[in-house]
């Protein structure tokens, strides 16, 4: 049986009705789309090189996977690691793994610069025993920490830019 809104509640919650379908939409009246997922193997690549450039030997690549997603609301966000805990772990009998998402919205508008410093931040989530978890960002996740490794990253590119012209 379903519940009948006075016409109030209806235009508060944006409550509209679709034949036999009740679906919730924003305040201005647009279906609540929900976030899509697609595979980017533009980032899967960058987070490689990013990787590999810092020497972060205890990422390990074939268990990092990257991922766009569309239609979020959140408007701070860049980007988000999510890690498979130990009790998904035990349970599929899988190996720690962490997937990046970027918010395609946001990230896809940034600058290359920006957008490397997103992954650098990211990456600096996974913990050294990788493990599934994540690093915090008070000590190990901080601006002045991106931008060492951002300009590491510049100086070993750079070298190898020179030792492969000569």
């Amino acid at each position: 049986m379903q519940q009948k809104h006075s016409p109030r509640a209806q235009q508060n919650r944006g409550l509209i009705r679709c034949a036999t379908l009740t679906f919730l939409t924003s305040k201005a009246h647009s279906p609540i789309m929900p976030i899509k997922y697609y595979s980017a193997p533009d980032i899967k690549k960058q987070v490689d090189e990013i990787a590999s450039d810092l020497d972060l030997y205890h990422v390990v690549p074939q268990f990092v996977f990257c991922v766009r997603s569309k239609g979020s609301k959140a408007r701070r966000t860049i980007a988000r690691i999510h890690g498979l805990g130990k009790i998904w772990q035990g349970v599929l009998n899988l190996p720690p793994s962490y997937t990046i998402e970027v918010i395609s919205e946001i990230y896809d508008k940034m600058s290359k610069e920006e957008k490397e410093k997103t992954l650098i931040h990211e990456l600096l989530h996974i913990p050294g025993g990788f493990s599934g978890g994540f690093r915090p960002h008070k000590g190990y996740v901080e601006r002045k920490i991106v931008e060492a490794l951002y300009c590491k990253l510049q100086k070993t590119r750079a070298s190898k830019n020179s030792s492969s012209t000569q």
